[in-house]
């Protein structure tokens, strides 16, 4: 069993009983270490700015042409915080409790109790920093309701609060580097980890504008480097986003915890065509007015889809609200693993809308006559046009349609208490690990866990380490691990270079997002999960064996880049359907059809399920060994998800 290192105590003073017993590094020795931060999003951003605001020398890695371009940004909706400030019963248990119900109780209750507990201070910390959170009337932040809590506390700032955050964050962090005390790289891909005895000590780079291969040393190596939603081909994610850097630490000997816990997001503009590289997010936030609805009969969902009649020439009586009708204490405010599924069937059921069928009404008529146009258009106006950018819809005058798409990962790099993770000195953080939102992410969360992280967690833990290490001397650079890493790494990419079929990496990424959206979306059978391996392998092997990759290494090289990371994407996608079969129930938005309830919903199996996944390779084309971290309860009482 994997130790998690979570203290013992009572729950609500586990956390500051534990920065008291960690060791501490003195101000005069902090700058006598350095550690390198991979990803500059909310996560890294704030860890290396926060690092290098207590003194340690920080360097910092991201592929973008600047940190401000990191994925962060396309956060829309809001960040949760256990303020209470609508007076409306919101506490930090509160908060806690909603966050390990709303994963379907597969996270480990000692971090997720952190989490809440400093939610509160990343809401000062970023008003400190001038991020321009809504305002009620009389100049209080102001708060809405998210999916999944019947309480308002998440903040926000209009449609851009990951965009807002980041800024903040990003400002902290220009700050430390005119002080000199982060060193920043950008168009910089980390490609492998550099180990000796045992302990993570660098990593290798490539430059991607000059394709040069360096070499980089550090005391300690902080990985925030985001989800791996990509996997899937069509996500919201940003087209860059990749599990490459994760990945390589995983073959390193990093476990890689949960890996088939996808979150499915409900509120995403539909696929169009073949023609799209991704797909366009709408905030969880529409859900606070927008109703969701399908029509009640497949002939009238038919009319509309072949344009014989509107939206809005559907009577109230021919509609059907599927979600406030299932869950009437919840309604439209499900969490997204429910109101996903339950879009899935209605468009199953032949009640799709839109000219492909796959897409239900997400409609605000009801909310612009309550409230008026002009409010409507205040909350949520940037959101509406970016709507109507991409579809020609405007959605003040007809239903917007979404459907659900990939978002986020639950899973991701096994850490424990300290967010370290199987390898010493080696660190995952935000969405990079997969310590906080069991099988799925409350919405608002995100940013919350990735800003924990980073300002308020691995200052404390990752001083714990560097405190034990009993030396300040420096990394020795010469030392033989750092030439052997980089000679593996330029070995892959000449081996990549050097294959010269027919189809394109895309072509391949295509394909195997096509296998893991069938088999191991949203409805899974063990049947299904089996074909989806065997097709995974098969297409491993045409991947080597008849993709093309064009170009030299020493150059600007896209279809090198993507080759690289559809490579670990082959590998990774094939562990996710591995860990989805021998999880044999339904959990969160990983719905095992042969593990149900009778009304349909997911039934959990806790007598044998109630555990953290956690994978350590053992080689290529071996089995990976499955290591188990108990999942103990002391605080919540298991107990079968309802939201009606």
């Amino acid at each position: 069993m994997l130790d998690s290192k979570v203290p013992a105590g009572p729950l609500a003073q586990k956390w500051s009983n534990y920065k008291f017993n960690l060791k501490l590094v003195n101000p005069a020795n902090k700058r006598k270490f350095t550690v390198i931060v991979v990803g500059t999003g909310l996560a890294g951003a704030s860890a290396a700015a926060s690092l290098a605001e207590l003194g340690y020398n920080v360097i910092t890695f991201c592929y973008q042409d600047s940190p401000r371009r990191a994925h962060s940004i396309a956060a829309q909706g809001g960040i949760n915080a256990a303020k209470s400030y609508q007076n409306d019963g919101d506490s930090v248990f509160r908060l806690f409790y909603d966050t390990i119900k709303g994963g379907d109780y597969r996270s480990r209750e000692a971090n997720v109790y952190r989490l809440a507990e400093v939610s509160v201070n990343i809401i000062d910390q970023c008003v400190a920093q001038g991020v321009p959170f809504a305002r009620e009337y009389g100049g209080l932040l102001d708060n809405r309701s998210f999916g999944g809590a019947q309480v308002s506390r998440t903040f926000y700032a209009r449609g851009q609060t990951g965009q807002q955050l980041l800024l903040g964050a990003y400002s902290a962090l220009n700050r430390q580097i005119k002080k000199g005390k982060v060193k920043s790289y950008t168009r910089h891909e980390m490609l492998d980890l550099v180990m000796i005895d045992g302990h993570a000590k660098g990593i290798v780079t490539r430059d991607l504008v000059s394709g040069k291969i360096e070499t980089h040393a550090a005391h300690a190596v902080l990985m925030c480097t985001g989800g791996y939603g990509n996997v899937f081909f069509l996500s919201t994610n940003a087209m860059g986003c990749n599990v490459t850097a994760a990945w390589r630490a995983h073959k390193r000997g990093a476990y890689f915890a949960n890996p088939c816990y996808t979150q499915i997001h409900p509120t995403c503009i539909p696929v169009t065509g073949d023609h799209q590289s991704k797909l366009t997010l709408m905030s969880e936030s529409l859900r606070n007015d927008g109703r969701v609805w399908v029509p009640k009969t497949q002939e009238m969902a038919e009319r509309l889809r072949k344009g014989e009649i509107k939206a809005n020439d559907i009577k109230e009586d021919d509609r059907d609200y599927f979600l406030e009708r299932k869950y009437p204490s919840f309604g439209n405010l499900v969490p997204r693993d429910v109101a996903s599924r339950n879009a899935k069937e209605a468009v199953d059921d032949g009640r799709g809308v839109g000219k492909t069928g796959f897409a239900v009404f997400l409609d605000f008529k009801e909310a612009i006559g309550r409230l008026g146009e002009d409010a409507v258009r205040a909350k949520y106006g940037n959101l509406f046009d970016m709507y109507y950018q991409i579809t020609d819809e405007n959605p003040y005058k007809q239903p917007m349609r979404i459907y659900p798409a990939v978002h986020y990962t639950m899973g991701g790099v096994w850490v424990d208490y300290n967010l370290m993770t199987t390898i010493p000195g080696l660190y995952a953080l935000g969405e990079c690990n997969f310590s906080d939102h069991g099988a799925n992410r409350l919405g608002a969360s995100a940013l919350m866990q990735g800003l924990a992280d980073g300002y308020f967690v691995i200052p404390y833990t990752v001083g714990d380490y560097l405190a034990k290490l009993g030396s300040f001397a420096p990394v020795d650079h010469s030392h033989p691990a750092f030439e052997a890493t980089r000679k593996e790494v330029e070995d892959k990419i000449n081996k990549l270079l050097s294959l010269n079929g027919t189809e394109t990496v895309d072509d391949i990424h295509k394909k195997l997002g096509l296998i893991m959206w069938e088999y191991c979306g949203m409805a899974r059978t063990a049947e299904g999960l089996q074909k989806a391996q065997g097709l995974i392998q098969e297409l491993k092997k045409e991947f080597w064996t008849n993709v093309r990759v064009l170009g030299e290494n020493e150059e600007l090289n896209l279809s090198l880049e993507k080759a690289g990371r559809v490579a670990d994407f082959l590998e990774l996608g094939e562990l996710m359907v591995v860990d989805a079969l021998q999880r044999a129930e339904s959990c969160g938005g990983h719905f095992r059809l042969e593990s149900q309830t009778e009304e349909g919903e997911a039934k959990r199996n806790d007598d044998e399920f109630a555990y953290v996944s956690a994978w350590e390779y053992k080689g290529d084309n071996v089995p990976e060994e499955l290591h188990k971290e108990d999942l103990v309860f002391e605080n919540v009482q298991l107990t079968q998800r309802s939201y009606k």
